[in-house]
């Protein structure tokens, strides 16, 4: 059955063109690729801690040596530059740029920053920085983490060492990685760091990462050079009624709050929404929201960056399992504070390696969604791709149709917004590498490049060659599996 993005769009013979001047990319975060856990005064994140303690990462699996990108970034810029990518879009450790999360800078933490983005440079590779992907300095964890206003000044201050460091190489910002993420896995349902299970503080840390990046917003401004661009990067749960029931739609609209307008409402529009609130009331009267702070969290945005992978599924009783709609284990404690009774299905369909639903559909709606609630505001897709169980065959060679036939699609879905009228500046594929995937540690992969973990190996997959004819030609061709270049 065709899907409302394919019909809007056709394919031509030639393929799909994508307008002058999109961005094709791909994308890594530090503790997932770095590794040099120790080295050059790096101290430890909240990932380093978790991921040490006994149950919490499939197989005890640590970002210690990661695909060891730390030693290896020149290699890894190489493939980069042979993929004929425009753009990197990398994440810097706040531990290894300012040790403990306090204080002057490391310098050869800086150091390691400034030589990769003058060889992105070099190759004509376009580096954007993220500020934090996630591995908060666990003094500052210690300290009271997310759930207290001190983290949100703090991290304006490592932005600021950032922007001073870098700016005169790095033009483009993202101040959070999927700041929903952080404070509902992280506080909320514990299966990411740093494991706390607290349904206020899922929702304190909430409100604090947005007023860390508003906080950290207006310090990049004010070190950055004219015309460098300044974003965040959510990752949109496009959310669906399991039926047309008035409880259904319901259960999806508290999803939606939680999930996404709980961070668009302050961020975008300079307040949070009154039915989130009230939906949390029972859990706390959001005291910790200052005056001032939503004006101080609503700042000007060059473009918003948006992440999707699968549409979440809802209805309003647990009458079924939940299937980890949001991506992540189990837990018998909740991601979603004030919806405990929401159940999450799976949708239908063929799956990831992840268990999540191949749905391009969803990412085309939610881009039109957000061409009709922020016009005037260009979007940019900074993640977007999928796990599969991708293995070197006997030549050496690693072949995954799967993933450039979910890639397909989904870059299908992207045109046909644009031609829909969405303004889309750019693609970032999610990931470059096969690298630590969080709590699943390094049982499932993500990468358009291979890594053999015990030698580092990197073989470029079937996908990888198949990404490289589309970033250089700035064309999707006619769907095929070969992975032909």
């Amino acid at each position: 059955m065709a899907t409302a993005f394919e019909s809007a769009a056709p394919a031509t013979p030639g393929g799909r063109v994508f307008p002058p001047g999109f961005l094709w990319g791909t994308a890594t975060a530090a503790y997932q690729i770095e590794g040099a856990a120790a080295e050059d005064g790096r101290t430890p994140s909240i990932w380093d801690t978790y991921s040490r303690t006994p149950g919490k990462v499939h197989n005890g699996d640590t970002g210690d040596v990661a695909t060891d990108h730390y030693h290896r970034w020149r290699e890894d810029i190489a493939i980069m530059a042979d993929l004929g990518v425009g753009a990197y879009r990398f994440s810097l450790s706040w531990p290894r740029l300012q040790a403990g999360g306090r204080g002057s800078a490391t310098g050869a933490g800086l150091d390691f920053y400034r030589r990769l983005a003058d060889a992105l440079l070099e190759k004509g590779i376009t580096p954007v920085a993220t500020l934090y992907h996630w591995d908060l300095p666990q003094e500052l964890e210690d300290a009271g983490g997310w759930p207290e206003r001190e983290t949100a000044a703090r991290f304006a201050d490592y932005a600021t060492l950032a922007a001073r460091a870098l700016g005169d190489r790095v033009g483009t910002w993202i101040t959070l990685n999927e700041p929903w993420c952080s404070a509902f896995l992280g506080y909320g349902s514990g299966v990411h760091a740093p494991g706390r299970t607290d349904p206020v503080d899922a929702l304190r840390a909430a409100h604090h990462l947005n007023l860390g990046h508003g906080l950290a917003t207006q310090a990049l401004r004010a070190e950055l050079p004219a015309g460098s661009q300044v974003s965040v990067t959510l990752n949109f749960h496009h959310t669906r009624p399991l039926t047309e029931s008035p409880a259904d739609h319901d259960a999806a609209r508290r999803i939606d709050g939680l999930a996404n307008r709980l961070f668009t409402g302050p961020l975008l529009h300079g307040s949070y929404p009154a039915d989130t609130l009230a939906d949390t009331a029972s859990l706390t009267d959001w005291s910790f929201v200052r005056d001032g702070d939503t004006a101080a969290i609503h700042q000007p945005l060059d473009f918003l960056g948006v992440n999707y992978y699968t549409p979440t599924l809802v209805s309003a009783s647990r009458t079924a399992a939940p299937q980890g709609a949001d991506g992540h284990r189990p837990s018998t404690h909740s991601a979603w504070p004030g919806a405990e009774d929401v159940a999450f299905h799976r949708a239908p369909g063929p799956t990831t390696a992840m268990g999540w639903a191949v749905d391009p559909s969803g990412l085309y709606d939610l881009l039109l969604r957000l061409r009709q609630e922020l016009p005037g505001l260009p979007l940019m897709i900074t993640e977007n791709g999928a796990a599969f169980d991708d293995y070197a065959g006997p030549d050496g060679a690693v072949h995954d149709p799967d993933r450039i036939a979910y890639l397909h699609g989904h870059l299908a879905a992207v045109h046909a917004a644009v031609e829909a009228g969405a303004d889309i500046r750019g693609y970032f594929l999610w990931s470059l590498l096969d690298n630590f995937e969080w709590g699943y540690g390094y049982s499932k992969r993500f990468g358009a490049v291979h890594v053999d973990y015990p030698t580092g190996r990197r073989t470029p997959k079937s996908s990888a060659q198949w990404y490289a004819r589309i970033a250089r030609t700035g064309t999707l061709p006619p769907e095929d599996t070969s992975g032909s270049a």
